[in-house]
């Protein structure tokens, strides 16, 4: 009962959220919004922008990688230093070299795979000015490129798509720190830890038994590590951890934060380009995937765990509680590991590796669809366009036109860079994940033999790869082949996406409107819902059945009947 209002509250948290936060943050990224100006204008001076010069899709791009590309190296030296710096209250030493690599390209890319225990390995002054930073960051540059791609919808006969430097900074401005700050006050109101004092020592009189307790700024790295679907936690145990994840409220709240954005942004697309409907269609295919996945992983959690009924224990009323958070419960671990992973988050309150087999594969699948139901901030919307495109493409080819999208001719141009944004991240995964079950390192990595180790390499090069960064665990990731094939992995799954979408604004944005006629294909209805759905399944599960029936397909089978 309390995981159905669960679902309940959460529509309807999320429907208020939509309309509001979608609208704002459309005027925000039109220039409606000015109330901060006396903070931008500074910031634009010290960086030597014009605010009032728009870019081209190539001189947009290219300040996205640079500055990407100036973040890894500031992250790398500053975790590589942190013995030598202020703000490490446990004298913790230097990152080693490759998993700085790792971890820097990690942060920057939005991915927040963590290749380390963050409460033994990360100082305060790495969690706050390093990890942090790049938790607000990172997010708004996704948000900036799904911006500049609706813009190229938008726009006709331009060739501009805005300035990055602007839609960058106005996204951390206007809408991640204001959300931010405001829910982190809930946060440690809740109980959650805000202190820059160090650990703590304690001595148990009762036992003799000493520890020390870690602390630090934690709340504050919490609600943006959701919020900007980010996910890598201050702790090792992230949302399992009471002081990170204290109570059922911000459990739930955890939920919201993950998904407002990513759903609000199909109101921004549609306020946009001046049709709501345009982002109702495209906001119902993430809804009917994610609901889907969310029934089917719920089920799955709450049948008995078949390793423990084999080991005599057939009465399990509370489903599988092998290693969920027994304070929420499998169907609630089941939903925040499902928002997780159908996003870019990746945090969890739960172990993933303790699923069970069909819990484990909708855990994998959810990332492999691309991430766009809803996916990440920005990332979600500018990926489920790129479909979007597909889908019409193949629209206009049984109608026998010209396929249009929003009055756009989509043309050989437009459908080769939907084509290649649409098979990075699946062609990325095959690879990684062929190298390293090929590979002597490779194999050193999986803590289990057969079906379930191979799960743990294919789930952890596709987190990576889809920028997600939840592990399987059960992988000794801290590797150097697991630093360096991850990192690579990222860096793909982040830019080889984010420039083809950036090149489709720019191409998009130079077209003028074709008016709609008769034999328009309409991309406001149900019917193109169902097209954009069948795509996103078809590239899947064309791409990934063969990897998927390897691993947790053949698990579940060999533990009996499928379903």
């Amino acid at each position: 009962m309390r995981f159905f209002w669960s679902i309940v509250l959460l529509v309807v948290t999320l429907g208020l959220s939509w309309r509001f936060l979608g609208s704002y943050m459309a005027a925000v990224y039109e220039g409606r919004v000015k109330f901060l100006a006396w903070l931008e204008r500074p910031t634009y001076r010290l960086l030597g922008v014009d605010p009032d010069r728009e870019q081209t899709w190539q001189r947009y791009a290219g300040a996205m990688v640079v500055y990407s590309g100036v973040a890894i190296l500031v992250v790398y030296g500053m975790i590589r230093l942190q013995g030598h710096l202020p703000g490490n209250p446990q004298h913790l030493g230097g990152v080693s070299p490759w998993l700085s690599w790792n971890t820097a390209v990690s942060f920057t890319s939005n991915t927040n795979w963590q290749n380390y225990s963050g409460e033994s390995t990360m100082s305060y002054l790495s969690q706050m000015g390093t990890l942090a930073v790049q938790n607000f960051v990172s997010a708004s540059v996704g948000i900036a490129v799904a911006i500049a791609l609706v813009r190229g919808f938008a726009r006709k006969g331009s060739s501009t798509i805005g300035n990055f430097w602007v839609d960058t900074i106005r996204g951390i401005y206007y809408i991640l720190l204001p959300i931010a700050l405001v829910f982190a006050v809930i946060f440690v109101a809740e109980g959650a830890v805000q202190t820059l004092a160090g650990p703590v020592s304690y001595h148990n009189l009762m036992n003799g038994a000493r520890g020390v307790i870690p602390r630090g700024p934690v709340a504050s790295q919490e609600v943006i590590k959701q919020l900007g679907t980010n996910g890598g936690g201050y702790f090792n145990a992230n949302g399992a951890s009471p002081f990170e994840n204290p109570t059922g409220l911000t459990n739930f709240l955890s939920y919201f934060l993950i998904l407002v954005i990513p759903v609000s942004l199909t109101y921004t697309f549609g306020k946009m380009v001046g049709s709501i409907r345009q982002g109702v269609a495209l906001l119902m295919a993430m809804v009917i995937l994610f609901g889907t996945w969310v029934g089917v992983a719920t089920w799955a959690e709450m049948q008995p765990n078949p390793a423990v009924a084999a080991a005599g224990i057939k009465h399990q009323p509370n489903g599988n509680m092998e290693g969920k958070e027994v304070r929420f419960g499998a169907s609630q671990s089941a939903l925040y590991d499902i928002v997780s992973t159908q996003t870019s988050t990746g945090s969890v309150d739960g172990s993933n590796d303790s699923y069970t087999p069909i819990g484990g594969m909708m855990l994998l699948t959810g990332m492999m669809l691309g991430e766009v139901t809803p996916g990440g901030v920005g990332s979600g919307l500018y990926t489920i366009l790129i479909y979007a495109i597909i889908a019409v493409f193949l629209g206009g080819l049984m109608v026998g036109r010209t396929p249009e999208y929003l009055g756009k001719k989509i043309q050989a141009t437009e459908v080769k860079l939907a084509a290649l944004g649409s098979l990075v991240m699946p062609l990325t995964v095959i690879v990684s994940v062929g190298i390293a079950v090929a590979t002597a390192a490779g194999r050193a990595g999986p803590l289990n033999h057969g079906p379930h180790g191979f799960t743990e390499i294919l789930y952890a090069l596709t987190s990576q790869s889809n920028n997600n960064g939840s592990a399987f665990a059960g992988l000794n990731g801290n590797t150097t082949f697991y630093n360096v094939i991850g990192g690579i992995d990222m860096l793909l799954g982040r830019f080889a996406i984010i420039i083809p979408a950036l090149a489709l604004a720019g191409a998009l944005a130079k077209k003028e409107v074709v008016p709609a006629s008769a034999g328009t294909f309409r991309t406001d209805t149900p019917m193109f819902t169902g097209l954009v759905i069948g795509v996103i399944l078809i590239i899947g599960a064309l791409t990934f059945f063969p990897a998927v029936s390897l691993g947790p397909i053949v698990e579940q089978l060999i533990h009996g009947r499928f379903f």
